[in-house]
């Protein structure tokens, strides 16, 4: 065995959610580490990739992953069989011991929508303000949160140390299920849950089985990391009756912290982010006055995207992150989310968000989901193409097209629809619309425009 790793060593983590996950997350921070989760649901080759960027010298990692990683790459095996929960062994296992930390705590990967995955570099004071807006002026025994998020994104990070700082008991699921999600809720009566909206929506399916269960003790829900509809607030507060709703949005980029509940009191609207919060400025610029893309200036802010220097300076300007993210204002303050600015087409002249156009068909009642891609078009540009999930799979599409010409601008209808038993979702339980293009494609050639 050698000499312990120097300060500012990068330690990967590899694994399922556990509790040894956590262990190593917060004990290689102790040590003067710095901790890099890494998506352990990655091709073969994107994972090797993420442990040669950040210049991992040790993998704490789980028996089932371990060929993941590389022979020469010195290892702690978690939950292997026979073994402690935690075990050194495989080439120049290394020891660990507490020491001052760097300014460095953390690299976060994004999920690699275009392009590799980029590594966001966090420090730990920057962490440790976004935390210190959410201690409790009392510990909050007697609550118990349901984490179920993987630990490779912030959102289960944060959340998990949220819980931990206010000492709130924490019910960790290596991974999401909606019926074991339900049941668990149920069995272990816990109080506060989050989630993605793609979660809830998988959730809300369960009718039989929420019939059966007792989901009373529920208090809050948290739904975060993607966009929210009206309709699944809805199916949300009818599956949890004692249950404040909230509508989540951070970064990992600027912090998971920016918006919070009106300084003045006001009541927060149903799908509103919240106001910022005192110490994070934000602009929405590229628009009118109350509209455009959010920019943010926030102390939780990171300090560069790693080895993309390039990619650094265009996202982050005089300490302002460009969030990609199109939001819009309304009179009281408040904030609500609009849709990407690279999601965002022209048809026929007129700019298109597909969120919008989602937000718009879920509040048919026979629509339980739905995603719109854009595609191609001779004469309008790019068109919207639809894919749902019903409950009546017999429903009439024309209903459907109906609907839409009624419920929203001519020019933004789908022009057509496809249903489907379940839209894709990506390593971090988002929708993912790119599998959607190509059937998007057959789609519009189907209508002979």
């Amino acid at each position: 065995m050698r000499a312990p790793l120097a300060t500012d060593a990068r330690v990967a983590i590899l694994a399922e959610n556990c509790a040894e996950y956590l262990i190593a997350y917060m004990g290689t921070m102790r040590a003067g580490c710095v901790s890099v989760p890494v998506n352990h649901r990655l091709p073969p080759d994107t994972v090797r990739y993420i442990l040669a960027d950040c210049r991992a010298e040790l993998c704490v990692v789980d028996a089932a992953r371990e060929a993941l990683i590389p022979p020469a790459l010195a290892r702690i095996v978690m939950r292997s069989s026979g073994a402690a929960a935690l075990e050194a062994r495989g080439p120049a296992a290394v020891p660990l011991e507490r020491r001052t930390p760097p300014p460095t705590g953390e690299i976060l990967y994004t999920s690699g929508s275009t392009g590799r995955p980029k590594g966001v570099v966090l420090s730990h004071a920057g962490q440790l303000w976004a935390l210190g807006v959410h201690v409790g002026a009392t510990p909050m025994a007697g609550e118990r949160s349901l984490i179920v998020a993987p630990l490779y994104h912030m959102n289960a990070l944060f959340n998990v140390s949220v819980c931990l700082l206010n000492a709130i008991e924490v019910v960790l699921m290596p991974r999401f299920d909606a019926v074991a999600y339900l049941k668990a809720a149920a069995e272990y009566r816990c109080t506060l849950l989050s989630g993605i909206p793609t979660m809830f929506a998988l959730m809300a399916r369960q009718r039989e089985l929420l019939a059966t269960l007792d989901l009373s003790s529920v208090k809050a829900v948290t739904i975060g990391s993607a966009p929210l509809t009206e309709a699944l607030v809805a199916r949300v507060q009818e599956m949890f009756p004692q249950a404040a709703i909230s509508n989540g949005y951070g970064t990992t980029e600027a912090g998971p912290s920016i918006f919070e509940d009106h300084p003045q009191g006001l009541p927060r609207p149903l799908l509103s982010l919240g106001y910022p919060l005192p110490d994070v400025e934000v602009r929405l610029v590229g628009g009118t006055g109350d509209e455009g893309v959010l920019e943010v200036r926030s102390p939780a802010m990171f300090t560069e995207y790693l080895n993309l220097p390039q990619v650094t300076g265009a996202k982050l300007r005089d300490g302002w992150y460009d969030t990609g993210d199109v939001m819009r204002r309304d009179g009281s303050g408040f904030y609500y989310f609009t849709g990407r600015a690279d999601d965002m087409f022209v048809c026929g002249g007129e700019n298109v968000y597909p969120l919008e156009i989602e937000k718009m068909l879920e509040r048919h009642p026979a629509v339980l989901q739905a995603a719109v891609v854009s595609v191609p078009d001779e004469i309008k540009g790019e068109i919207p193409i639809a894919f749902v999930v019903l409950r009546d799979r017999n429903l009439p599409l024309e209903e459907l097209k109906r609907f839409a010409l009624e419920a929203g601008p001519a020019y933004s209808h789908p022009r057509a629809f496809v249903v489907v038993d379940e839209l894709p979702v990506a390593t971090t339980h988002k929708v993912d619309k790119r599998p959607l293009k190509a059937q998007a494609l057959e789609a519009a050639k189907a209508l002979k425009r």
